[in-house]
């Protein structure tokens, strides 16, 4: 779910506990799934694939599909879901014009250099061909990116190179879009509150090791004692159930027939 090179540092996934923390991701996913209406013989490539639960639902469908993550261990486990998955640079895709359509869901916010990553997507579609995304928008987590910012603070440390997500408003995003050749479709932000039900430290802990990079375990347990302390007060209710402050940004998008 991350690219390899562009990216803050300090991010890893652990396909295991992603899927024992984020298995909401795919049940939110199968919603863009739907906007990308994949058919049967259609060759779709699943950029950000992680680990693969959604390559395989999306080929299901008939379509031919090519799943590509930068982290190794989701590779290792799409592949043994039986898709098609490489580890591959987003910013170093090698297709060129051999796909009929790209799909990526809570991938391209880890993409700090979005008009390089929608350049490689144009290349890899055939002319034609449609690009369907759903990724956090502008607002996204914005309450939970406060706490843990504020909690840096606290401590002295300075959160400025830890912040590891790209968040675009709607007007941004399709600018970005034409200027690298597409049309735009449709392009919206969506407020989804979404459950957690292994809770904020899982979270943290699964989507937000940037902002705990490098620190010392006695000083990354008070920032995560803080922050959730801090958050207990808007995204708890009290009961111990947590939920993020979602927004994402949908997008669906296609390249001109010549």
């Amino acid at each position: 779910m991350t690219d390899i090179s562009n990216n803050t540092s300090g991010q890893t996934w652990d396909a295991t506990s992603y899927s024992q923390h984020a298995d909401y991701v795919v049940t939110y996913g199968k919603d863009v799934v739907k906007l990308l209406s994949p058919k049967p013989g259609e060759r779709i490539l699943d950029l950000g694939c992680g680990d693969g639960a959604l390559t395989e639902y999306i080929g299901q469908t008939g379509a031919e599909v090519v799943g590509v993550d930068a982290s190794e261990d989701m590779i290792e486990a799409a592949l043994a879901r039986g898709v098609n998955a490489r580890r591959i640079d987003a910013y170093q895709l090698p297709f060129d014009q051999e796909f009929d359509a790209v799909f990526s869901n809570a991938a391209l916010h880890w993409m700090l250099d979005p008009q390089t990553v929608l350049a490689c997507i144009k290349r890899a579609l055939k002319p034609g061909g449609r690009f369907v995304a759903e990724f956090g928008g502008h607002g996204n987590v914005a309450a939970i990116c406060t706490a843990l910012i504020a909690s840096l603070q606290f401590r002295g440390i300075s959160a400025k190179h830890r912040h590891p997500w790209y968040f675009p408003t709607v007007e941004e995003y399709a600018h970005l879009l034409e200027t690298v050749g597409f049309k735009v479709d449709s392009i919206e932000l969506i407020a989804r509150p979404t459950k957690l039900p292994t809770g904020m430290a899982n979270w943290l802990d699964t989507f937000a090791s940037p902002f705990f990079h490098g620190l010392d375990d006695d000083i990354k347990e008070t920032v995560m004692d803080n922050t959730l302390n801090l958050l207990s007060h808007s995204l708890s209710d009290g009961q111990g159930h947590w939920s993020a402050d979602y927004v994402r940004l949908r997008v669906t998008a296609h390249l001109p027939t010549s």
